[in-house]
């Protein structure tokens, strides 16, 4: 696989940042690591004001949303993470917790990507993850998860051959829940400043006190 960035870890990242993507070169056969912007701007937008609600696409519609479709079909992509962040609803209060498969390995989300011609002519190229319904363990914390991909979809994901937008929905399920875990983590994660190791460290969760009256 060759890179045409440089790439450091984070922690932490924020709708409309760079993050990391992987795609197939359509003319050899050499999957390549660009840097895109997270929240998809369709090529046919006339503006970029829509890019952070657009960070993922529900699998269920996306084959049929003119946002996605054409991408869905033909501008698919891996986008790969060791974890990931949701946020338990607990009354007024939002507990985030950490999503990881495994132990903490790489896997990857299935993304897709357009470019969008800005107003000085520029390309700017974004990307969407996929979401799919929960698996056991993270219905707990959310109504929706992202997809992780099977290793061995990932060369038909990838494929700039394969256009059948129905085929590349049969991929989109919800991982084994066997297969994954999940633990509460800081509040930090809630400020886009902090993007460090500290972010995603397991906490203990503190129990409620008792109250003396009601």
């Amino acid at each position: 696989m060759s890179g045409e960035e440089d790439w450091n870890p984070r922690y932490n990242i924020a709708p409309t940042q760079p993050i990391p993507i992987i795609r197939q070169n359509p003319k050899k056969p050499v999957r390549e690591l660009s840097l895109l912007r997270w929240g998809l701007i369709p090529s046919w937008a006339k503006d970029s004001s829509g890019a952070a609600r657009m960070i993922n696409a529900r699998s269920e519609t996306a084959g049929t949303k003119p946002a996605f479709r054409d991408a869905l079909k033909s501008r698919r992509c891996l986008i790969p993470a060791d974890g990931f962040y949701e946020w338990q609803k607990t009354g007024k209060e939002k507990q985030p917790y950490c999503f990881e498969v495994a132990d903490g390995e790489l896997f990857a989300f299935a993304g897709i990507w357009d470019r969008w011609r800005d107003p000085s002519g520029n390309w700017v190229k974004t990307c969407s993850i996929l979401t799919t319904t929960p698996n056991a363990v993270t219905s707990a914390v959310h109504d929706r998860m992202p997809v992780i991909l099977d290793p061995d979809s990932y060369d038909l994901w990838l494929d700039p051959g394969m256009q059948d937008a129905t085929a590349a929905s049969e991929m989109l399920k919800p991982y084994g829940a066997q297969f994954m875990r999940r633990y509460p983590i800081s509040t930090r994660i809630n400020h886009v400043a902090n993007d460090d190791e500290e972010c995603s460290a397991a906490v203990e969760l503190t129990q409620a006190q008792p109250r003396l009256f009601s």
